[in-house]
């Protein structure tokens, strides 16, 4: 069996979200959180984890990517254990036993969502409101290996940038940019 994990790939989690899951968690899709919510009222931290933010148990911050993992059957009853403590100590349940159920619904969806994928692939989510219904659409991110961009002929290219270094500016002032500056406008 397989379930999601979260995972952090760079530290931009610990200020998108209000609270970021930590990295290897159990993980849900989490979208039970925003059942009722006007989501045009949400802060903007929480905007980022309903459009975006998978549930992580234990922490119950959100990841913005998580990974499929395997997973023996203890370790599934513990995480459903724990969503429904969740369920109950966050989410205002009324008991474990009333809890149990809606978490074990919880994490066969999120063993659902694994299924047909190798461990290791990185999922993504996105969350929408559409006709007053939440809609859900997961995608799966490729190692570059595995991606047209990781061709021999275009190494280096794979990238959002690439820094070219070059002796044409060394007579030009070196431009200094504020960015802290920037962000107070």
């Amino acid at each position: 069996m397989k379930l999601p994990r979260t995972i952090r790939m760079d530290p931009s989690d610990t200020f998108v979200f209000a609270k970021a899951a930590e990295p290897g968690e159990w993980a849900v899709a989490g979208t039970f959180l925003f059942h009722g919510a006007k989501i045009a009222d949400l802060g903007p931290k929480q905007r980022t984890a309903f459009r975006a933010g998978f549930l992580g148990i234990e922490s119950f911050g959100h990841s913005t990517l998580a990974v499929v993992s395997e997973v023996v059957d203890n370790e599934v009853e513990e995480a459903t254990h724990s969503l429904a403590a969740q369920l109950v100590s966050q989410c205002g349940a009324p008991s474990l036993e009333v809890a149990l159920p809606a978490a074990r619904e919880e994490i066969a969806f999120a063993a659902d969502l694994c299924r047909d994928h190798a461990i290791g692939t990185l999922l993504a989510l996105h969350r929408a409101e559409e006709d007053g219904q939440i809609r859900e659409r997961f995608r799966t991110l490729r190692p570059r290996a595995e991606t047209t961009m990781a061709g021999p002929g275009l190494k280096g290219l794979d990238r959002a940038f690439l820094v070219i270094e070059t002796d044409d500016d060394e007579d030009q002032p070196e431009e200094q940019v504020d960015l802290l500056s920037l962000g107070k406008e």
